[in-house]
C-alpha cells in the first residue's frame, strides 16, 4: 500500500531503499521557505542499521502490512517487557529499547498491538492516548503572561510534559503517547 511521505508515524514499516526499515522518531518540519517535510528516523529490522531521512508530502513510499495480533503488557522484567497473546495465553519478551520511549507508558494490563513479520515481532503500537497522574507541577507565577503560558510537570511514569497553568500536582490528565503531549483533563 503506498502512503505520503508525510503519512510516516512511529511503528510504520515501510519498504525503502530495497529494505525493510521501521520508523522510530517523526518530525514533521515546517520551514519558513519551501514545503514542509517529515524527519523520519528509521531502523533496518533486518541488520538494525539506523537512518535519517526526509520525506516530503509528494512522495509516496510502500507500507508492509504485517500480522497483527493483540497482546496484554504483563510486567516489566530487567531490561525486558513481557506480553501475553491474548488467543494463545502465550508470552512474549521484548526490550525495552525495542519499545522505545513510549515504553514509559505502558501500564499493566494494558492493551497493545504487535506486529509479526514472518513471526518475528517487528513492532509494537500503544494506545494513543493514555490517563496518568501528575507527580509534580511546578507553581503558578502571577503576571507569567508575557511568555509561554504552559509549564513543565512531571507525571507518575517518570516522564516530562508541559501542561497549563491550572493543572496541578495530583490532578490525572490525558497525554498523547506519539507526541507525549498534554492534550487534556482526563474525565
Amino acid at each position: 500500500m503506498k502512503i505520503s511521505g508525510s503519512e510516516i508515524k512511529p511503528g510504520n514499516l515501510i519498504e525503502h531503499n530495497g529494505g525493510l526499515w521501521a520508523a522510530v522518531k517523526c518530525n514533521t518540519v515546517k520551514p519558513g521557505k519551501g514545503g514542509a517535510f517529515n524527519q523520519v528516523e528509521l531502523k533496518n529490522l533486518m541488520d538494525g542499521t539506523k537512518l535519517n531521512e526526509r520525506f516530503r508530502s509528494s512522495e509516496t513510499v510502500e507500507r508492509v502490512e504485517l500480522e497483527k495480533k493483540d497482546f496484554q503488557f504483563l510486567f516489566e522484567q530487567g531490561d525486558g517487557l513481557v506480553f501475553m497473546d491474548v488467543d494463545s495465553y502465550d508470552q512474549l519478551e521484548l526490550q525495552k529499547e525495542f519499545v522505545g520511549d513510549r515504553a514509559a507508558f505502558l501500564q499493566d494490563g494494558m492493551m497493545v498491538t504487535v506486529q509479526l513479520y514472518d513471526e518475528k515481532p517487528i513492532g509494537v503500537s500503544l494506545p494513543d492516548q493514555v490517563v496518568l497522574s501528575v507527580a509534580e507541577a511546578d507553581p503558578v507565577i502571577k503576571g507569567q503572561t508575557a511568555a509561554s503560558s504552559y509549564k513543565p510537570a512531571i507525571l507518575e511514569n517518570g516522564v516530562r510534559v508541559l501542561v497549563p497553568p491550572f493543572i496541578e500536582a495530583g490532578e490525572r490528565i490525558l497525554v498523547d503517547t506519539n507526541e507525549i503531549t498534554y492534550l487534556r483533563r482526563a474525565d
